[in-house]
């Protein structure tokens, strides 16, 4: 079996996806995603990867991501590793169709039927536009959406009935991020008492409304400096949140677990982070309680499983990261579902419920607080036919 054509598609109406499809003279056609960036990763892909890997077997996938490690941006989560992340993904999605088997099977098999989720608190918009900084490349605050999934609103202003209403769906915990506006404010150097005032107001809603029948994780984007990070840590104390996450940015390791001994709540990092070189140091530094990661941009499926077993070796929980697209999210409950140190599984219900569905034909199914795994072969999904037809479109293929 060969690789004979290698196809990047992108939708302007999510303008951050760039899906790629790896066809073979077999018929199987393997699918993949990762998440910002778009039109940079498609060219990485066309310019590079397709180099690699046309007329090429696509179960050598060990090998196949060797060669497509670059003399460039070989450990970070940029644009070649987000581009050999997807094709990484394409090429277990043949696998799985090859051998019809869903992906987690081939991981090792299911260690756990379901996994415990918690809900990111973001709405319907956000993600959804092209970014206007670099920094945090989304758009931060748009609350348009319609829908009773409107959580990125209902965290900022109504915090408790929030709280109530994902209790009710069986989570067992919600991820909010009320600092983030004072950060780019004072570019993360200086929260005043009256701002960190404000960003507590949520917390101290759903613990006077819930009490602790739910977990708080707390996003901090990598914003503040080591300084600001342990001011507002140290004022979250008393609200027992679940985990602190990227704290600081991961560009300085030391500093990340100085933050992490100042404090008596977990510290999870990071789905900055790329390869497992990177994890390797966090662990070996003890700067992190819960390893956190996005296998669309960090390696894909195969570097995924790299840093889990690592991980398990520090006797350290992960999770995966999903605040992306839907074949993002089909990948993290495979790993999520296999992996024996899963924690908690993240999910975005304002995502799932509406625009991952117009995308693909099948998402991960939460119930009661549980999400299942996809039990077709491969992924268990494909893009909806409906998405090469849409005017907002744009296919590019190399063969």
């Amino acid at each position: 079996m060969k690789i004979t054509k290698i196809e990047t598609i992108r939708v302007e109406e999510f303008p951050n996806i760039c899906f790629v499809q790896i066809h073979t003279d077999e018929g199987f056609i393997g699918l993949g995603e990762t998440y910002f960036g778009a039109e940079a990763v498609e060219s990485w892909i066309h310019e590079m990867g397709a180099n690699v890997l046309l007329g090429k077997n696509p179960l050598t996938i060990d090998k196949h991501w060797q060669d497509l490690v670059g003399f460039v941006g070989a450990r970070s989560t940029g644009v070649e590793n987000r581009g050999r992340s997807a094709l990484d993904v394409a090429l277990w999605d043949i696998l799985g169709q090859v051998s019809n088997q869903p992906i987690y099977q081939l991981l090792g098999g299911a260690t756990r039927d379901k996994i415990q989720a918690y809900n990111t608190c973001a709405g319907y918009q956000y993600t959804r536009k092209r970014p206007k900084h670099a920094s945090l490349p989304v758009d931060n605050w748009n609350t348009e959406g319609e829908g009773p999934y409107e959580d990125l609103e209902g965290f900022l202003y109504r915090a408790d009935e929030l709280a109530e209403s994902l209790i009710e769906e069986g989570f067992m915990g919600m991820k909010i991020w009320p600092f983030d506006p004072f950060a780019e404010a004072s570019k993360g150097r200086f929260i005043s008492m009256e701002d960190l005032k404000k960003g507590l107001e949520p917390f101290e809603k759903i613990r006077k409304r819930v009490g602790d029948k739910i977990e708080i994780m707390v996003e901090m984007h990598s914003l503040w400096d080591l300084r600001t990070a342990k001011q507002i840590a140290q004022a979250l104390e008393d609200y027992r949140p679940f985990w602190y996450e990227d704290p600081i940015r991961m560009d300085n390791l030391d500093a990340l677990r100085n933050f992490a001994q100042s404090t008596r709540v977990p510290t999870a990092a990071s789905e900055t982070l790329g390869t497992r070189w990177a994890f390797r140091e966090v662990m070996e530094k003890q700067a992190a309680d819960v390893i956190i990661f996005d296998p669309t941009w960090t390696g894909g499926i195969s570097e995924a499983k790299k840093i889990i077993t690592m991980a398990e070796a520090y006797q350290l929980p992960i999770s995966t990261h999903d605040c992306v697209g839907p074949v993002s999210f089909a990948v993290d409950v495979h790993l999520s579902i296999n992996a024996p140190n899963t924690l908690v599984q993240e999910c975005v219900r304002a995502f799932y419920s509406t625009w991952y569905k117009e995308l693909v034909t099948e998402v991960p199914l939460i119930k009661d607080g549980f999400v299942y795994p996809l039990a077709g072969p491969g992924l268990g999904t494909k893009l909806n036919p409906e998405v090469f037809t849409r005017p907002d479109t744009t296919i590019r293929e190399s063969k």
